[in-house]
């Protein structure tokens, strides 16, 4: 058998649409003709294209039909039968690359002369079908791209946790020293989804942001005879194509109407429909070199009214508007508005009237990640922008273990936005704190510490730890102990700053000394467990890298707790220099 990358390397000369095997895993890049413009490239997994495979299988009657290729019949007859999400939504709008690939593979299982090889020709024949089946299965079970024949044993999409785990907020702060790896991060989690160049953005932050504008797009009447015109932005055409891609998972987006907010715009559908739609990663590097409060108020402030309402499997999700009704109504010309912010095709035309009537929220597949470093040359962050982030650490999260360089002992596990936002005891009933009463009893206990110093929690912080678990879902002590001391490191801590009389208690007692002595009763036995000791804790964001079948314990990576490290770093700073806070 002619090895799939071998082959797709031999037909590129009589082919405009070059195919290669992903680095990282069973996915197939394709790209388009870049006739039209520039050149882009694509990702199928190769669990889409089997699917693909099997649905002209079972369709076969009206694909056989469609030998020569024909775009419109291609794409109308893929859109109706391929029941793979991302193949489909693929089809409709990569017609030819799409075809092309198919042929290549199937030529590929068929042991087909490569001088053969047409990209308007394609082999339909129901023995060809079933060859190309079998072959692609065969080869999704056991993939490395450098070698085909044997497992993949360093990390690949096989060693990295299928399920993903969810997040509690889907705004994340990403800081640490320059070179850490943090904008690759975001990155590599885009990747995980196959669809890199459909779910990933960055977008590098200027330092003469100081509006939302900078970030959302503005109306000018400059030119155009002074009409109205909308100057979009790739941060507002990332949020649309979210949209877009909820739209085209099967999800219903309607309108609802409420006693108290009356008639909002809202996605209905069931949970299993969740697993179709992808994470989109929007990535703000060097996002401090401007002021947050300022470029990045109109977001903050959108972000805390979205909501989340489960009754059994069945969820409604809604959202205000980032770019109101009234801005579009202002608009000279909507449809090129329209057509900026990709909804010209007339599938959508009831998702953008609904746009032009509701606005255009925060879609719930938008993970918003800002790199972040603390130096000289940024801006620091106020308590109203970390309340509404998670602060990761990210050398205290992600290290950078030199001796991992050339072979990686961890991986990360694939993140994924939140499902829910507002915490009911529902969301805990499978998790080890079934009523919530433990996690309320560790956070009335830190508290009670913070009380009447600037850094008091309100209910906004309750809600999220309560978020956190049930997001973990922990299943015994040390995991749920484990949410309790990533949430000191990504929403109480970083809170924390000043000199020691800010960090003075009304009753004369260190802050800083009273924390640890709470923290270290309710993260007992983990606070007080060195290296290698059973009771250290999970960490909910790596796993080790292990051969394919290991189990899920053999999986998990124990770490030291992480909130007495940094504790004892922020005391010792204090001593020294009479002042301190969370960031380096």
């Amino acid at each position: 058998m002619t090895e799939l990358n071998e082959y797709f390397e031999a037909v590129s000369g009589n082919s405009k649409f070059p195919c290669n095997l992903g680095n990282l895993g069973g996915f197939v890049n394709f790209r388009n003709s870049g006739q039209r413009g520039s050149a882009k490239e694509f990702t199928l997994s190769l669990e889409s294209i089997l699917s693909g495979l099997k649905d002209i299988k079972s369709n076969l009657e009206v694909f056989k039909k469609l030998t020569r290729y024909v775009e419109k019949d291609w794409r109308d007859n893929g859109s109706k039968y391929f029941t793979d999400l991302i193949l489909n939504s693929m089809i409709t709008v990569q017609t030819k690359p799409c075809f092309t690939t198919f042929s290549k593979i199937i030529n590929w299982a068929t042991d087909a002369k490569i001088t053969d090889y047409d990209d308007n020709l394609i082999d339909l024949s129901s023995a060809s079908i079933d060859t190309a089946i079998r072959k692609v299965e065969s080869l999704s079970l056991s993939f490395s791209p450098q070698n085909h024949t044997t497992p993949q044993t360093k990390i690949t999409i096989n060693s990295i946790n299928i399920h993903s785990s969810y997040l509690p907020k889907p705004f994340l702060l990403l800081a640490g020293i320059s070179g850490t790896g943090k904008t690759r991060f975001v990155r590599e989690q885009a990747k995980t989804s196959g669809q890199f160049t459909e779910t990933y953005c960055l977008t590098s932050v200027r330092p003469d942001w100081h509006e939302p504008s900078d970030l959302l797009g503005y109306i000018s009447r400059l030119g155009n005879d002074g009409k109205a015109e909308y100057i979009t932005t790739d941060v507002l055409q990332f949020i649309a194509k979210a949209w877009r891609a909820i739209a085209n998972s099967g999800l219903t987006v309607a309108v609802q109407e409420s006693e108290d907010q009356g008639k909002r715009l809202v996605v209905v559908g069931e949970r299993d429909a969740l697993d179709k739609v992808l994470p989109y990663w929007l990535c703000l590097d060097e996002m401090n070199l401007a002021p947050v409060e300022q470029y990045f108020a109109d977001y903050l402030s959108v972000l805390e009214t979205r909501e989340w309402h489960w009754e059994d499997e069945s969820f409604t999700y809604s959202c205000d508007a980032l770019l109101k009704p009234a801005t579009i109504k202002a608009v000279e010309n909507i449809d090129k508005l329209r057509e900026e912010l990709g909804f010209e095709s007339a599938e959508y035309d009831v998702l953008w009237d609904l746009i032009c009537t509701y606005g255009l929220g925060i879609p719930f597949n938008l993970l918003v990640a800002g790199t972040v470093n603390m130096d000289e040359t940024t801006h620091g962050f106020s308590r109203k922008v970390i309340d509404r982030a998670l602060s990761f650490d990210f050398g205290a999260f992600f290290p950078n273990d030199y001796n991992d360089f050339f072979t990686p002992t961890s991986c990360n596990k694939r993140l994924s936005y939140p499902i829910w936002s507002n915490a009911s005891k529902t969301d805990l009933a499978n998790t080890f704190d079934a009523d919530g009463a433990k996690t309320l009893a560790f956070l009335s206990d830190v508290n009670a510490v913070l009380k009447n110093t600037p850094f008091e929690l309100a209910f906004r912080a309750l809600n999220e730890l309560l978020l956190a678990v049930a997001s973990s879902q922990p299943q015994d002590d040390l995991t749920l102990k484990a949410v309790w001391d990533d949430f000191m490191m990504c929403k109480v801590l970083p809170r924390i700053e000043g000199d020691t009389d800010k960090l003075t208690t009304t009753d004369s007692k260190d802050l800083l000394k009273e924390l640890n002595t709470v923290l270290s009763n309710q993260l007992s036995p983990m606070w007080q467990a060195e290296q290698g000791d059973n009771n250290q804790r999970p960490d909910l964001y790596r796993e080790k890298v292990v051969a394919n079948g290991a189990t899920d314990e053999e999986k998990v990576l124990r770490i030291p707790c992480r909130s007495k490290a940094k504790l004892k770093w922020m005391s010792n700073r204090l001593a020294s220099a009479t002042f301190t806070s969370f960031w380096p």
